[in-house]
């Protein structure tokens, strides 16, 4: 049975077939995931994996230091756990020293320790002389990435990414690839009745999908199609999870771990996680989700506790500096802004550059410089624009650069960088001008297999529905949890609420830049708590203050620390309220 409610959005999010809705709603393991073997070099990468451990040769994890790459190489460190093979060693570059990506100087390294063969985790696809030098030095690599791919493939083993070949979905992230690769080793293995294997009960990787889950949402790759089922299935896994690093940070984050969300991937884990490597520790995060010991992993959750709370007041910083930065340099009709300085750490412009592009729309770019004096930066879109498109219209700007459509990062050339906004504001224009275009000779740009952007304004351009305070209830949001896990793709419905009466408002917060209300329903009195991280009352269409009536712009969501049963709004925009 499905509700009228749902129907709507589902008809909103163009899911109208009857059997579309069906699995929309009930996600099926078997049928709704694709089989590993279709993925490009999936075969060629299983044979060399397998002669590998069958010679008891040294192999590498590389793995970036993400919250994708990070899980990504936790899942495969169990995989190789699992069977019991223990000559394999984990590689985390420094995300300031080494930055993004496969190196040279890295392989070179493992090459010295006696590694023959390096499996990439979210990384390598555009990384030809670092493959190459690997090759120079008798040593394989099989590539596993889901990054575009941008300048030809680089001379590996395998290339294992779901963007090449017929892989029936383009959007996995990278920890799913890697999960894609271990199911079908654990598959092959079987086949072959090798001993290690056999002893595995089948359906064992299912188990790994929490790592999965935590990358997939955390990575903003579409939460629509087999991303969807296995985000849903990893959260399963995930709220009962054994895994002692996930406990650990449930306790640290205070959630409850039989209730988790996306919210709470979203929010407390993956800031987390991401914490190590921008603060300069990436290990720490990959120790936390593979540890045994119950004392190591709440220990190594309160490190990352702490880099996270030092992390959120360095970047508070940065986006202040760089927000008076833009009201000073542009105009509300400038679709790109670029802002850098010497003094900025690149590991933390990604989350400066996203509150810039929240606030304002289009692409925000900012840059800084890294331990070895390199220019680099981050860029975030809102989804009109595609941030890779964008670089490689200026590609001889830059050092490197790659990333996917809402989001990248680059090394910018010192004799470019001066001239970098106006030659990025050029493109801008000329992408936007070939993109309509595009959309007018009968197109849509926008679904060419890229990864949709993040849905906080365009997927958001109109409201879902139209809700009145007497409308909310825990009956009301399991509806609407039956739509969930909520993400690129598939944002959380957007509602106005109409004629609310404010009774209270305040700011909160250390900076005081929070806001909350109360709004009560004249009809019933019952009163809702709403508000917004990062939003005082004069950044919306209107200031809330008490005694006023509005219509609140907002989605619903459960509110944890207030009780079990207990909803909150939160507030994307308060407006004068509807006649």
């Amino acid at each position: 049975m499905v509700s009228n409610l749902v129907h709507v959005l589902l008809h909103k999010r163009g899911i109208r077939d009857a059997d579309d809705i069906e699995k929309f709603l009930k996600p099926e393991y078997e049928r709704d995931t694709h089989d590993p073997m279709l993925l490009h070099d999936m075969e060629r990468a299983i044979a060399r994996i397998l002669s590998a451990t069958a010679e008891g040769e040294k192999i590498a994890i590389y793995a970036d230091f993400d919250c994708d790459g990070i899980p990504g190489a936790a899942l495969m460190h169990d995989f190789f756990t699992k069977i019991d093979y223990a000559n394999v060693r984990v590689y985390i570059p420094h995300r300031d020293r080494e930055g993004h990506g496969f190196h040279v100087e890295a392989v070179e390294m493992l090459a010295a320790e006696g590694v023959s063969l390096i499996i990439t985790i979210d990384c390598g696809v555009g990384s030809i002389e670092a493959t190459q030098k690997a090759k120079e030095c008798g040593v394989d690599v099989i590539i596993t990435d889901h990054h575009e791919v941008t300048n030809g493939l680089p001379p590996a083993a395998a290339v294992v990414n779901p963007k090449l070949g017929a892989y029936p979905f383009k959007d996995l992230c990278g920890a799913a690839v890697t999960w894609k690769l271990v199911q079908a080793l654990l598959r092959e293995g079987r086949k072959r009745g090798l001993p290690s294997f056999a002893a595995i009960h089948e359906g064992w990787e299912k188990w790994l999908l929490d790592l999965v889950a935590i990358s997939t949402i955390a990575d903003l790759v579409p939460l629509v199609g087999e991303n969807r089922v296995l985000a849903h299935f990893g959260l399963t896994v995930l709220r009962k999870s054994p895994r002692k690093g996930i406990r650990a940070l449930c306790s640290a984050a205070r959630v409850q771990q039989a209730t988790l969300t996306e919210d709470d991937i979203g929010f407390s884990f993956a800031p987390r996680i991401n914490a190590a490597s921008r603060m300069d520790e990436p290990e720490l995060a990959f120790k936390l989700l593979t540890t045994e010991s119950a004392d190591e992993a709440e220990a190594l959750a309160a490190q990352l506790e702490s880099l996270n709370r030092k992390r959120r007041g360095a970047v508070a910083a940065m986006v202040r500096e760089a927000k008076s930065r833009v009201r000073a340099r542009y105009s509300s009709a400038d679709r790109v802004v670029v802002l850098g300085d010497t003094e900025w750490k690149p590991s933390l412009c990604g989350l400066a550059a996203n509150s810039i592009m929240e606030e304002r729309g289009g692409i925000a770019i900012m840059w800084g410089r890294d331990a070895n004096g390199k220019l680099k930066g981050s860029a975030r879109s809102d989804g009109q624009l595609s941030v890779v498109e964008l670089f490689a219209r200026v590609a001889e700007a830059f050092e490197e650069y790659g990333g996917h459509h809402a989001s990248g990062g680059f090394t910018v050339l010192h004799e470019a960088v001066h001239t970098l906004p106006e030659r990025l504001a050029a493109a801008a224009r000329d992408l936007h001008t070939s993109a309509h275009e595009h959309e007018a000779a009968g197109a849509d740009p926008s679904r060419e297999g890229r990864a949709e952007a993040d849905p906080s304004r365009h997927d958001r351009v109109a409201v879902d529905a139209e809700l009145v305070l007497r409308d909310i209830s825990i009956g009301f949001f399991k509806e609407l949890s039956r739509l969930a896990p909520f993400g690129v793709g598939n944002p959380k419905p957007l509602f106005r609420v109409r004629n609310a009466r404010i009774t209270f408002a305040r700011q909160f917060g250390k900076e005081m830049n929070h806001t909350e209300v109360t709004v009560v329903c004249s009809e019933t009195g019952v009163s809702h708590r709403a508000f917004q991280f990062f939003k005082t009352p004069m950044d919306f269409t209107l200031a809330p203050s008490p005694g006023t009536a509005a219509d609140l712009l907002a989605t619903l969501e459960k509110d944890s620390f207030r009780g079990p049963d207990r909803l909150a709004l939160r507030i994307a925009d308060i407006v004068a309220p509807r006649s």
